[in-house]
């Protein structure tokens, strides 16, 4: 039972870890158990690792009290944020495992406030409380875990607020008494991600240093650059000057991907970022591939330059729409059930996918009626 009780702890704590990781935006971590009681975390690109300890190991939650007279029987006693004692129901009305979303936000005061969305039980458990309790206060309590001097977890819980019921609660409401807005901004991300199912101390920290890194990157770079370099100069052979005209959109397809990365959010190009890289370039290609070689088989069939293109692009769309397709499916079920550098792969595959789809196709074309649609009569070695 110890052990059963051990692992189910151990995974619930990672499906928080995760999620909270998610709200901090960084999306190719790597967070995966480490022995029978250990968690391994590794954040690439992350520039403030205290922020982010912070955040990852806090176990803070919220909780609702109705609030007791001085000496009452079924009462404890906890202290607010300026020492005074507040008398309190042993048993809180709901805790923070019935919180699903929670946002910062500033109130008509210019006070900063948590705005609570409550699933179905935790709403109707508020809204039955709330009815029964119009004109009387309501406690919030905030908790946490923290280390005393023996290294030991103890916990902490303070009043934030204390407001009385105006009317009937449901299961969106607001609470106020965080702090600043930093802090409920904070206090509604640990709220999302849910509270950890026990205490969390970090036993070993490492920092990759930039030497370690930039070697990682430089070979993973050079693998592109060098599939890149091999797969422009077949091109140019094989098909000529169409195959120049493919090695321009394989190129354009590189900067566009790059300069979508750069636009997302916390996206770290790690080493299967790069793969997804290095297999961008081979779909990129292929979809010139499937092209061209239809415009072969219409020249052989004596058709007009003209025509061949014509029919070669519009015949082979189909196709690589077909297998673009399939491939996407599977990228994002990577991103959807993959964690880590899985999801790094698969985002920069998608990515690909896309890109290459618009350069293989249309701009290809664009290029070719740029430089051959002038004259038509031209005969062109593919």
């Amino acid at each position: 039972e110890q052990v059963k009780l051990r692992n189910l702890t151990v995974q619930q704590n990672l499906q928080i870890m995760r999620s909270r990781i998610e709200e901090l935006g960084i999306t190719e971590a790597l967070v995966q158990r480490q022995g029978e009681h250990r968690i391994r975390i590794e954040l690439p690109g992350v520039q403030d690792p205290a922020a982010a300890k912070n955040v990852i190991g806090a176990t803070a939650s919220l909780a609702f009290f109705e609030v007791k007279e001085t000496g009452s029987v079924n009462a404890m006693t906890l202290k607010d944020k300026a020492g005074n004692p507040v008398y309190v129901a042993r048993t809180p009305v709901l805790g923070g495992d019935h919180i699903v979303d929670a946002r910062a936000s500033i109130g008509e005061m210019g006070m900063a406030e948590v705005n609570i969305h409550l699933d179905r039980i935790g709403g109707q458990k508020m809204s039955q409380f709330s009815r029964a309790n119009i004109g009387k206060p309501m406690a919030t309590s905030y908790s946490e875990y923290s280390l005393d001097e023996q290294g030991k977890a103890k916990q902490t819980q303070e009043i934030i607020s204390v407001a009385t019921i105006q009317s009937q609660l449901g299961d969106r409401f607001r609470i106020t008494g965080a702090g600043t807005y930093q802090e409920a901004q904070q206090l509604a991300l640990l709220l999302r991600a849910g509270s950890m199912t026990a205490p969390v101390t970090i036993v070993e920290e490492r920092t990759i240093g930039p030497t370690l890194g930039a070697e990682n990157i430089a070979n993973g770079f050079a693998a592109l650059g060098l599939g890149m370099g091999i797969t422009l100069v077949f091109m140019a052979l094989w098909y000529r000057r169409l195959g120049w005209v493919a090695n321009v959109a394989l190129i354009a397809n590189m900067i566009i991907l790059f300069g979508l990365l750069a636009l997302i959010p916390g996206a770290v190009l790690t080493l299967p970022g790069i793969a997804g890289l290095v297999l961008t370039v081979g779909m990129a290609v292929d979809t010139n591939v499937l092209i061209f070689e239809r415009i072969r088989d219409k020249l052989k069939e004596g058709r007009s330059f003209a025509l061949a293109i014509d029919t070669g692009f519009d015949s082979a769309f189909s196709t690589i729409f077909d297998a673009n397709f399939t491939t996407m499916i599977t990228a994002v079920v990577l991103y959807s059930i993959g964690n880590g550098p899985i999801q790094g792969f698969a985002l920069t595959l998608g990515l690909g996918l896309l890109t290459s789809m618009f350069t293989g196709i249309f701009a290809s074309r664009a290029l070719i009626n740029l430089v051959y649609g002038r004259d038509n009569s031209r005969r062109v070695r593919v």
